[in-house]
């Protein structure tokens, strides 16, 4: 399986995320992680470190997150059958600009650098990822603002994000970054009235035309189907 889950904090990515990876535990005999590295600041870092990233100069920022995510598009990744990805440059390009102090239509690149501009940066990043891995499957769950908000308030992550006065606008940009992505296997869950279970057999179901070959035969051999 090759998937990129993208969508506005609080959507519900890293709970399907979550029930997906169970799910293959059972169906498939096994499946990758989701790399969940791409946020600033990562949920996987120490309350400490998550500190000081936050304290870095914009320029720093950007170098160190052009090189997490270019070390994620290596082939030692992609030779592997699983291979997914939490957010990666299409939640770059919707939150560089807006949070992290780089990144928007006035950044300027180096010749043959993928940095500054990070909407161009994701078409080129697809671009390979696609090359690598043909089968990805781009996955956006989306709520509405109303339900972000409540879920923002009702269970607020340490180290948020999003700000409340930007949610139309934050939704608004994962949208346009989806429509303009170059993977074409698409999903779109809105998570907005559904239970997590409703979720997963919503994913399920429009990710079976997708599953590869190989995943098939995996999922035969764990008497799935």
């Amino acid at each position: 399986m090759n998937l990129v889950f993208v969508g506005c904090e609080y959507a519900g990515k890293s709970t399907l995320a979550g029930e997906v990876i169970n799910w293959a535990d059972e169906a498939l005999g096994g499946t990758s992680h989701f790399h969940d590295h791409f946020s600033v600041p990562s949920s996987e870092l120490t309350p400490e470190a998550r500190e000081s990233v936050l304290a870095v100069h914009p320029q720093f920022l950007e170098m160190f997150q052009r090189y997490s995510l270019t070390y994620h598009l290596g082939d030692g990744f992609y030779s592997h059958g699983d291979h997914n990805l939490m957010g990666f440059v299409i939640e770059e390009a919707v939150y560089a600009p807006l949070y992290y102090g780089y990144g928007g239509p006035d950044s300027k690149a180096p010749k043959r650098s993928p940095e500054g501009q990070r909407t161009e940066m994701a078409r080129r990043f697809e671009s390979e990822m696609l090359a690598r891995a043909p089968g990805t499957v781009l996955v956006l769950l989306k709520a509405g603002p109303e339900v972000i908000r409540r879920r923002m308030e009702e269970a607020p992550h340490t180290h948020p994000i999003v700000r409340e006065p930007d949610v139309e606008h934050v939704l608004a940009r994962f949208e346009e970054e989806f429509e303009a992505s170059l993977i074409r296997r698409r999903i779109v869950l809105d998570t907005s009235a559904s239970t997590v279970e409703q979720t997963l057999a919503e994913f399920l179901e429009a990710h079976e035309p997708f599953m590869s070959r190989e995943d098939r035969q995996r999922m035969d051999m764990h008497g799935s189907r």
